[in-house]
């Protein structure tokens, strides 16, 4: 902390040179003058000291962009871009400014504080609106008694509970109050499954002399141990559905009712990928090694169903060498996704306690539901290897296009997309809800260059109404096609209550037309706004 006639320097660290959007993220400080130092007055008041965490805040969010969000926020108005970048800035800051008090001296004491109180308040904000779900079911299957004793008998602290939610599955509730930053789980090291115990096992060698790679060993060792009952890990593994019900499990009929939706052909090229996977196992290893690989516990359903496991929940974590595994966690894997969790970062075993500490980065009260961050995951991903969405905003949904045009004068993007129009941030209505690099690039791939005939935009010196239409109507022709392929009549399954995969589908895609109407409903109103321009200059 650095103090200067009666100031407190406070200072967010900058950007990592290790950070893939390293150069993005400085060019857009540079672009808003954002400084990262901020020299904040000891004597401020409540109102100044609002003030200045608001540039503050503007800074942090920056700092905690995605590739998805940098390519959606471009130079507009700073204000909240989502609950994952928010609750990431916000707990930086936090965490900077708990660094100064212990060191601070009696008169800068009270800034700091102020601005702790301030910081914490907008986390509480942030959470406010979630909805934590209805209890159906408050006590635990024997299973998951098991599960928790055995855990509690191998280290495992916690405080959470497990508990049942419409909707939702399993999922935990916290057992007491807990505060920003405090542990709600921690799990010993050696209770996470990874590659270490296939390593243990009599099936290494043999998998390792037939070049099976470590995530395929994985499943392959996890589809037999869930059947030893000398397993270490029988309590986890009894504790586990006996379906996953996700997008790779879905029937004819739910894969019908998705005709026209990226999502069908994800499902797709997953399944065959997994069937090609199956049978190249089945001619390489299982079929050569009966005597380990026990034909009953080796069917295709069986392997569908820990990729499965694995890709619903299994986790990146470092652990206390330094190396990344996947692993599975006991417990933690049960919990909930939300769009405003509370764990947000886990991925590192504590060096000291040689443990997987799970923090809250916002207040999670006794008996509200705590929610673990699966990742920055679009609907069509979750539904896909989870098995759900989720209601609401879910700022990764995106659709992304396909151009042929080379990518000239346009910026650093490569790639383009869309999504919800009412998302934009823009107060242009010349953006028509749309992200600034799709337009810089169609205008520049579009732009009339017969300059003379055209319509000059009015506040615009380099926009015509004769280049802007075409954007428009380009923007159009792509998206018409697919809403009327989502407008085909849904294929139930003849019965009252539609399977849990066909009910899937149809919210699925019911949600993706409202994402596409969105886009061209923007764009019919920019064409009318166009049409009016033109009138007037007529005039």
């Amino acid at each position: 902390m650095e103090v200067t006639n009666d100031f407190v320097v406070l200072c967010l660290p900058p950007p990592s040179e290790d950070d893939l959007l390293f150069t993005e993220k400085k060019n857009l400080l540079s672009r808003k003058t954002i400084d990262l130092n901020f020299r904040v007055r000891v004597s401020l008041t409540h109102e100044e000291a609002t003030h200045i965490l608001d540039l503050i805040v503007q800074a942090a969010r920056i700092l905690h962009l995605n590739e998805i969000e940098l390519y959606f926020i471009g130079d507009h108005e700073s204000g909240m871009l989502n609950p994952r970048n928010e609750l990431e800035s916000l707990n930086l800051i936090l965490f900077v400014i708990n660094s100064l008090l212990p060191g601070a001296q009696a008169d800068e004491v009270g800034v700091l504080l102020m601005l702790q109180a301030e910081t914490i308040n907008m986390i509480k904000c942030v959470g406010a609106k979630c909805d934590g779900g209805i209890i159906t079911e408050e006590g635990n299957s024997d299973a998951e008694d098991r599960l928790l004793q055995w855990g509690q008998d191998h280290g495992v602290k916690t405080k959470l509970q497990l508990a049942h939610f419409e909707g939702a599955g399993r999922g935990a509730v916290a057992s007491e109050d807990v505060v920003i930053g405090e542990t709600v789980l921690e799990i010993p090291e050696s209770l996470l499954i990874c590659d270490n115990d296939v390593y243990k096992s009599d099936m290494f060698d043999i998998m390792e002399m037939s070049g099976i790679n470590d995530e395929t060993m994985l499943l392959l060792w996890s589809m037999r141990e869930i059947s030893n009952p000398k397993s270490k890990f029988k309590a986890y593994f009894e504790a586990l559905p006996t379906e996953f019900n996700t997008g790779l499990s879905f029937g004819i009929i739910a894969l019908t009712n998705l005709e026209g939706t990226l999502l069908v052909e994800e499902i797709l090229q997953a399944k065959e990928h997994l069937r090609n996977e199956y049978e190249a196992l089945q001619c390489k290893l299982l079929s050569n090694h009966p005597e380990v690989f026990e034909k009953e516990l080796y069917t295709w359903e069986c392997y569908l169903w820990a990729c499965e496991l694995w890709y619903s929940n299994s986790m990146k974590v470092v652990f206390s060498d330094g190396k990344l595994k996947t692993c599975l966690v006991p417990i933690a894997g049960f919990l909930n996704h939300s769009l405003v969790p509370h764990i947000l970062n886990y991925g590192r075993v504590d060096s000291a306690t040689k443990s997987l500490k799970l923090r809250v980065s916002r207040p999670c009260m006794r008996g509200e539901q705590c929610y673990l961050s699966y990742g920055n995951f679009s609907s069509s991903h979750l539904v896909t290897f989870y098995g759900f969405f989720l209601k609401g905003d879910n700022f990764y949904d995106v659709i992304p296009l396909d151009f042929d045009t080379p990518q000239t004068g346009c910026g650093d993007w490569s790639t383009h997309m869309v999504q919800g129009t009412w998302l934009s941030r823009s107060k242009d209505p010349h953006s028509y809800g749309l992200p600034d690099p799709l337009l810089s690039y169609l205008r520049t791939t579009l732009k009339d260059d017969d300059v003379g005939s055209s319509t000059q935009i009015p506040g615009h010196t380099d926009l015509t109404t004769e280049t802007e239409r075409a954007v428009l109507e380009m923007i159009i022709s792509i998206f018409d096609p697919m809403m009327k392929n989502l407008d085909m009549p849904d294929d139930d399954d003849g019965s009252e209550n539609p399977s849990w995969d066909v009910t899937l589908a149809m919210d699925f895609k019911a949600r993706q037309k409202i994402i596409i109407s969105s886009v061209l409903q923007s764009c019919y109103g920019g064409l009318q706004l166009l049409d009016g321009i033109e009138s007037s200059n007529a005039s």
